[in-house]
C-alpha cells in the first residue's frame, strides 16, 4: 500500500484502540484484552472508505452485543489530527469510516514525489526468489503455451521485484534424457534422407516430424556433406545434436528477447548430469531409506511424500528419468541460495506438483518453498473462430508467428488479463484493432491523453506546477474522489499480485485507472478553472500518468505519448 494509505490504516488502529481504552478506563467497558480486529474496504463505498469489524470480534470478550461495542467505542473515538472526517455504525456492529480531505491531497502530493518508484515497495524483505519459466523443449519451436508462460512468468517476476524481492528468472534448457535421443534420431533419419533420397531409411513414427528437423538436416549436410554418412551411429546422432541444438537455443533466446524477456541463466539439464548432481541426489533418497529396486530398476518411494505412487529414478536400461534429474534440478536451485523456487508450468503438469513437492521434503528442503503456477490452454481466435494454424507458414501457430502478426504489447498484455489458471482465448483481430475495444489501447491511450493535455497547455503558456497540500485538497467531486483512491490502491495491488503469484492484478489494475481516468476526465475541466483548483486537477492528472507509466512500464508495454 502507498505510504498515505499505510498511515491512515495506521492511524484508525491506533485510534480505535484508544476509543476502547477511554471506555474501559470510564467503566464503559470491561477491562479484557481486544482481541486482533481487521480493517478493510467495504464492498459498497457508500458504506463509507474503510471499514472495521473491531466490535465484532471483540463481542465474546466484552459479553456485549457487537452493535452496542460499537457505539461504545464511536462515542469515545477521536478522529482529530488523522485521515479521517467520521464515524458510523452499520448493520450488526461495523464501524464505518470517511476519508478526509486531507487523504486525498496526501496521496496525490505522495505520488507526485515518489515518481517512477511510487507502487514500489519492501514487502518481500529482499527474500531471494527463482521465477523459472517457458522452460520449453530445445528439440523444436515454442508454442502458445510458452507464449503464454513467458509473458506470466515475466510480469509476474517484475511484480515480485517491485514488492522488494530479489528475483533471478531462469530458462531450464532439457538438453540430456529421451527428448534428446529423439532428436538424435530424427536428425539422423532426415540428414540419411537428405543424401541418399527419402526411401534410404524408414523415418521413426514416433520421431520429431516438423519441418525444422528436416531444415536442420539440410543445413548439416551442406556444412559437412556425407562426412558422417558411414560414421558411428552415435557420433552421427552426436554431431547432428551438437550441431542443431545449440541454433535452436539461439533461436528461442532471439525469439524470447524479441518478446522483451531476458533471462539471468539457461540453465542446462546435462550440467547435473556432468557434475554428479544427478548421482548425488539419487545417493541422498538411498540414504534416507527413500529408494528400492525392482525388475531391474530403482524407485523412489514418492507414495510415502504425497505421490499418487512410487516413481522410477533410474531405468532398467542404467539411464536416469526425466522426474530424477528435475529433483536434481529443484535441490540444484535451494542449494543456490534462494529463498522461494516459483515454477511456471503448463496444466498438464499438474500431477507433477504434488511429487515435487513432496521430493523436496524427502530431501529436507521444505516443498513449501516449491510455489507452482499452472497454465491453462489458450485459444487462438479470429473473427471467433478457432485459429490453429499460421497464415504464413501454413503450420501450427508458433510463438515467433504470434510476433510477427500481433504487437509485443498486445500480447503481454493480452497474456495478463486473466488468471493463469483460467482457460483464456486470444482474440487476433482485436490484439491489431486501434480503439478503445482493444484493452492495450484503451490503457496506453488514457496515458498519451494525459501527455497530450499537457501539451496543449504548454503551447498555450500553461505549465504545472506544485500545489500545497491545501489546494490539492479541492479535489472532492466524487469522480476525483475515486480516482485518487485507485490511485492509492496501486502499491497494495502490487503486494497482493506478488502474494498471489498472479500479475493479472495489474493489467486489470490499469484497465479500471484508465476507466476512471476518463471518468474524472469527462466530468471535471481541467482547463477554465481557477487557477488553484486548475493546477489542483493537472497534478491528479500527472499522478495518474506517473502510476500508467508504472505499472505499464512494469509489465514491460509502451507508454506513448501521442495515439
Amino acid at each position: 500500500m502507498s505510504k498515505i494509505v499505510a498511515l491512515a490504516e495506521s492511524q484508525l488502529r491506533e485510534a480505535i484502540l484508544a476509543s476502547m481504552g477511554e471506555a474501559v478506563a470510564s467503566g464503559g467497558l470491561p477491562a479484557q484484552p481486544v482481541p486482533d480486529f481487521g480493517i478493510e474496504i467495504p464492498s459498497d463505498r457508500a458504506h463509507g472508505d474503510l471499514s472495521s469489524n473491531a466490535a465484532m470480534v471483540s463481542a465474546k470478550a466484552f459479553r456485549l452485543a457487537p452493535r452496542m461495542i460499537a457505539e461504545i467505542i464511536k462515542n469515545h473515538l477521536v478522529l482529530d489530527g488523522t485521515y479521517f472526517d467520521s464515524a458510523e455504525v452499520a448493520g450488526p456492529g461495523f464501524l464505518n469510516f470517511t476519508l478526509s480531505p486531507a487523504f486525498y491531497a496526501g496521496v496525490v502530493s505522495d505520488i507526485l514525489e515518489q515518481g517512477a518508484q511510487y507502487g514500489r515497495s519492501d514487502f518481500g524483505k529482499g527474500q531471494k526468489v527463482m521465477v523459472e519459466f517457458v522452460s520449453a523443449n530445445p528439440t523444436g519451436p515454442m508454442h502458445m503455451g510458452n507464449a503464454r508462460g513467458g509473458a506470466l512468468g515475466d510480469c509476474l517476476a517484475a511484480v515480485l521485484e517491485a514488492a522488494g524481492y530479489d528475483v533471478w528468472r531462469e530458462f531450464y534448457v532439457n538438453d540430456a534424457g529421451n527428448q534428446i535421443e529423439k532428436f538424435g534420431i530424427s536428425l539422423e533419419a532426415r540428414y540419411i534422407q537428405h543424401l541418399k533420397g527419402e526411401d534410404a531409411i524408414e523415418f521413426p513414427e514416433d520421431a520429431y516430424h516438423g519441418d525444422d528437423i528436416r531444415e536442420h538436416a539440410a543445413n548439416f549436410a551442406e556444412k559437412f556433406g556425407d562426412r558422417y554418412l558411414e560414421a558411428p551411429e552415435e557420433d552421427r546422432r552426436a554431431a547432428l545434436v551438437n550441431y542443431a541444438l545449440p541454433l535452436n537455443i539461439k533461436r528461442m533466446q532471439s525469439d524470447l528477447e524479441k518478446y522483451r524477456i531476458t533471462y539471468d541463466c539457461w540453465f542446462k539439464e546435462s550440467t547435473l548430469h556432468q557434475n554428479g548432481e544427478l548421482e548425488d541426489t539419487i545417493r541422498i533418497l538411498t540414504e534416507r531409506g527413500l529408494t528400492y529396486e525392482k525388475e531391474g530398476a530403482l524407485w523412489y518411494k514418492a507414495s510415502e511424500f504425497g505421490g499418487e505412487k512410487d516413481e522410477v529414478l533410474i531405468r532398467a536400461n542404467g539411464h536416469p528419468t526425466y522426474f530424477a534429474a528435475d529433483i536434481a534440478y529443484h535441490r540444484n536451485k535451494f542449494g543456490r541460495g534462494f529463498d522461494i523456487c516459483i515454477d511456471v508450468w503448463g496444466a498438464d503438469h499438474h500431477g507433477h506438483v504434488a511429487r515435487m513437492k513432496g521430493a523436496m521434503d524427502a530431501l529436507g528442503l521444505d516443498g513449501s518453498r516449491l510455489k507452482v503456477v499452472l497454465i491453462q490452454l489458450v485459444r487462438l481466435m479470429r473473427g471467433g473462430d478457432v485459429v490453429r494454424m499460421s497464415k504464413r507458414s501454413g503450420k501450427a501457430i508458433q510463438l515467433a508467428d504470434l510476433l510477427d502478426e500481433v504487437p509485443v504489447d498486445a500480447a503481454r498484455f493480452f497474456f495478463n488479463q486473466r488468471e493463469a489458471n483460467t482457460q483464456m482465448d486470444f482474440d487476433l483481430e482485436l490484439a491489431v484493432e486501434k480503439s478503445s475495444q482493444n484493452p492495450v489501447y484503451y490503457v496506453q491511450y488514457a496515458h498519451a491523453r494525459i501527455c497530450s493535455i499537457f501539451r496543449n497547455l504548454a503551447a498555450e503558456g500553461v505549465f504545472p506546477r506544485d500545489c500545497t497540500l491545501q489546494e490539492l485538497a479541492a479535489l472532492a467531486t466524487p469522480d476525483e474522489k475515486e480516482l485518487i483512491r485507485h490511485l492509492a490502491g496501486y502499491t497494495g495491488e502490487l503486494v497482493e499480485a506478488a502474494k498471489t503469484s498472479d500479475p493479472a492484478r495489474i493489467t486489470r489494475y490499469c484497465l479500471d485507472l484508465a476507466a476512471l481516468f476518463h471518468k474524472f476526465y469527462n466530468s471535471c475541466r481541467v482547463k477554465g478553472e481557477d487557477e488553484p483548483l486548475m493546477q489542483a486537477r493537472l497534478a491528479l492528472c500527472a499522478a495518474t500518468r506517473h502510476t500508467l507509466h508504472n505499472a505499464l512500464t512494469l509489465l514491460k508495454i509502451d507508454t506513448p505519448e501521442s495515439m
